[in-house]
This record gives C-alpha cells, structure tokens and sequence, in this order.
C-alpha cells in the first residue's frame, strides 16, 4: 500500500527522492501479560492485518505518500525551520476562540480527501473479500482514531476484553497522544488554509476544578 505522489506520478515520491515504498517491519515483542490472547484482534501486529508495504519517507518528508514536511519544517523541499506557538485557553483573545470554534465546526463539515475509516473487523471483511470502509468528516476521523486505538478487544465467542486499554494504560501514552496531536493540528491547517493554527492548551497546574468544562469552552 505505497500511494502515489501526484506531482511526480511515482510512489511515495520516489522519482523526486521524498521515499521509496518498503516492507512493513513490526515488533515480535510481546504484547504483555495484561493481554492474554494472539491473533485475535486487528490491532495485534498492526497494521499488516490490512496491508504490508507503506511508505518510508526521507529526509524531512512525512505523510503516507511522503508528499508533506515533517512537523516544524516547510518549504518546496522541507528544508525550512517554521515556529508556531500554542496559546493557554485562558490568554486567548473572543476573536481568536470564535476563530478556534468555527475551523473545528469547518472540520466537522469537511470529509477527509485522503482517509477512510474501517467499519468492520477484518473477519467481518471475509478477509478482505467484503471491503468495510466509509467516509468521514476530518473531525470524526479523530474522534475514531482515539477511538479505534482504546477501545476494547472482541473476542472469539462475541465477548470483549476490556482490561486492558493499550492508549492509555501502557508506555505508549505520551508519544502516542503526541503524534495524534500532532496530525490533527496539522489536518485543521489543510482543511483551513490557516498554516499558523495551533492546538490552544489548558494549563491545569493550579486549577481547583475543570475550568474549561463550561458552555464558552
């Protein structure tokens, strides 16, 4: 599963030197006591279930046709160093929430040109026979990655395991919510043209409730 790169017609850009397509290596590392079970759930060895070859970009190229920049880097070859700065929630201008509040209502109306989402396990797929996938808008496809990432295992005999969230109870936490941040940040600028949008943050540090968890925020 090696996109194409449309400006240079070639698979993960490699005519133009962004990457080359590549066998997907995993981790023969076990999944951990807390997970007493093999080859049952799609996300085990992920994400060979589905395809085996993806694209392993060079340089400061990213993407899954490595047609865009690493993040902090911008330029016609990603060469250029760029800075945005997150603001906390609290030192945010009226103007700059409404800003805020219409791009994710924007990203609510606006389907993903690049992503799908799977409907299905694989076995419900027939193996792959009976494709399951849909359409989503780029703020649901958030909402389901975090989702897809968390949620419980199904089991064999129709039962689910939930002991065990992988996204959150385990050493993936902190890089794995980075990234998603990260890319999310990222598919709000595409969809907007708003290259400076950050992600605001709450500093909680000192809070004495959830000050955010109002009818303004």
């Amino acid at each position: 599963c090696c996109p194409i790169w449309p400006e240079d017609n070639s698979p993960c850009g490699e005519a133009s030197g962004r990457g080359s397509c590549q066998d997907v290596v995993v981790s023969n590392s076990p999944v951990g006591t807390q997970f007493p079970f093999s080859g049952i759930d799609d996300r085990e060895n992920w994400p060979i279930i589905f395809y085996n070859r993806t694209c392993q970009c060079q340089g400061n190229f990213m993407g899954y046709n490595c047609g865009e920049c690493r993040f902090g880097y911008t330029g016609p070859n990603c060469t250029i160093r760029r800075t945005v700065i997150r603001k906390e929630i609290f030192r945010m201008s009226t103007a700059e929430k409404d800003k805020f509040i219409a791009y994710l209502n924007l990203a609510k109306r606006t389907i993903s040109p690049d992503y799908v989402i799977s409907t299905g396990t694989y076995e419900q797929m027939n193996n792959g026979s009976n494709p399951m996938f849909a359409d989503i808008n780029v703020y649901d496809l958030f909402v389901w990655l975090h989702y897809y990432a968390s949620r419980d295992a199904f089991l064999e005999d129709g039962s689910v395991w939930a002991n065990i969230d992988f996204a959150h109870e385990a050493p993936g936490f902190l890089p794995w919510h980075r990234f998603f941040l990260l890319l999310w940040e990222r598919e709000i600028q595409k969809v907007t043209g708003d290259e400076n949008f950050t992600i605001p943050f709450w500093d909680w540090r000192d809070a004495q409730e959830c000050e955010v968890c109002t009818d303004e925020f």
